[in-house]
């Protein structure tokens, strides 16, 4: 289950939670790039394949073309934000209405 802020606002700790409250996930690397996934699509990337969904696991999942490029080396983002959504996210396949709904319902 999530944190809260001392604002008394969510915070997600996986992805099932940051797709339910409508968070993009951003991985920022050392090196400065970085790039927003839309969080739904993402969830379901990770449930597929049976991967962990806890942002610090999906931290690991990550790693930036920019420094694969240029080192020949894969690293892993510093850290995940959460931001809001945009049009400019990344949308990968969503997953289908039935699952969705059947996740929403064991999460509340």
């Amino acid at each position: 289950m999530g944190r809260w802020s001392a604002d008394g606002l969510p915070i997600a700790t996986h992805l099932f939670e940051a797709a339910a409250w409508h968070q993009a996930i951003k991985p920022v690397c050392a090196c400065g790039h970085s790039n927003t996934f839309d969080p739904h699509g993402l969830w379901w990337h990770f449930e597929r394949r049976h991967w962990d969904t806890r942002l610090e696991a999906v931290r690991l999942r990550f790693w930036c073309l920019m420094c694969k490029s240029s080192t020949s080396q894969r690293r892993h983002p510093q850290k995940i934000e959460l931001v809001r959504p945009s049009d400019a996210d990344v949308q990968l396949p969503l997953p289908p209405m039935h699952v969705w709904k059947r996740a929403k319902r064991a999460f509340r």
